[in-house]
């Protein structure tokens, strides 16, 4: 039985990567703050069906004892700060957490579990106000805010470590890829939420977005900047993904992505059209929410995953946004007891 350790593993990626590890026969171990794992949290369905090893992916001692207790054959470091916008104002947290803590991954790896395989998840963000587009693992880097920044560090020295001491480190520079799970400070969340609130006729939100007002006030939801594109896939194909790059012969840095484009006001009038809305009457941009520096225009040339690991993905773009509505409609009825 192949085992398994996952960092972050209480977020959207972790639980279904621990989902679909469990379904091929592996033993499981999360790597997971107390704090986390005993709060509700994606992961806390699977809590009789794998190890939760405690510790912070920052502390070099954490992640060599969890490599100790686990023995893997495989890991995947997903643990990060996650939120690019956030990050102006959580700098150096974004560089201890997305950027050192890999390179201390890394390091215990080498000296104590050189014949482990792992998983860097790096990120499209990288490649910031890219040249040109779509984007392919030959495209330059170009990050415009700290959380790219970060990424882009982990994601060198993942590269330098495997050339310099032979070790199997690979890395999916992962597009956007949402689903049920993400919380609701992400956009396509807050999007999804808006629109359950629209099709439910709630004017004003029971939850908070992050300036302390609530996600809908007065019919409206608030966002940034209105004309961003992004390439947004399903979460659940991207774990695949994930598990595929690691069962290559030799490790390599792979682009995951639909390769498909689709504007902010795409997503809205998808979501909002799912509950029989028009997204104009509801959304509205407010500078509050724009970042100070946005990134370009991220498309996903996929065609090295698509041959090398013979993976496309299941879901499509308007599935996964009325799987979120859904989910989220089906969230506030069960607050809202007179809803149901």
């Amino acid at each position: 039985m192949k085992r398994a350790l996952i960092t972050g593993i209480t977020g959207q990626d972790g639980s279904y990567l621990a989902e679909l590890l469990l379904e091929k026969g592996y033993q499981v171990f999360g790597l997971a703050r107390r704090e986390s794992w005993f709060r509700h949290n994606n992961a806390s369905h699977l809590a009789d069906r794998i190890t939760v090893l405690f510790g912070d992916v920052s502390d070099g001692v954490d992640i060599a004892s969890a490599l100790s207790d686990a023995k893997p054959d495989e890991v995947y470091n997903l643990a990060s700060q996650s939120r690019p916008g956030e990050s102006w104002a959580r700098a150096p947290e974004t560089l201890q957490v997305n950027g050192l803590a890999a390179i201390r991954l890394f390091e215990a790896v080498r000296h104590n579990f050189p014949n482990c395989r792992v998983y860097h998840a790096s990120s499209s963000e990288m490649f910031g106000r890219a040249c040109v587009s779509p984007q392919n693992e030959s495209t330059s880097f170009n990050p415009v805010n700290p959380y790219a920044a970060a990424k882009v560090y982990a994601h060198q020295m993942g590269k330098i470590y495997r050339e310099s001491y032979g070790l199997f480190i690979a890395s999916g520079i992962l597009f956007n890829h949402e689903s049920e799970r993400r919380p609701l400070h992400f956009l396509t969340q807050k999007v999804a939420y808006g629109a359950a609130c629209a099709g439910l006729g709630i004017m004003n939100s029971p939850d908070l977005n992050e300036v302390g007002r609530p996600i809908v006030e007065g019919g409206r939801l608030a966002l940034g900047n209105l004309a961003i594109a992004r390439d947004w896939g399903y979460a659940g194909d991207f774990v695949h993904a994930m598990w595929l790059i690691l069962q290559q012969e030799h490790a390599d840095d792979f682009v995951i992505g639909t390769g498909e484009l689709h504007s902010l006001q795409d997503l809205c009038e998808t979501a909002y059209r799912s509950v029989g809305k028009d997204w104009r009457d509801s959304v509205v941009s407010d500078p509050a929410f724009v970042r100070p520096l946005e990134s370009g225009q991220t498309l996903a040339d996929p065609s090295k995953a698509r041959l090398q690991l013979g993976w496309q993905p299941a879901w499509s773009f308007d599935d996964m946004v009325r799987a979120m509505v859904a989910a989220q409609t089906i969230r506030l009825k069960a607050s809202s007891p007179r809803m149901s």
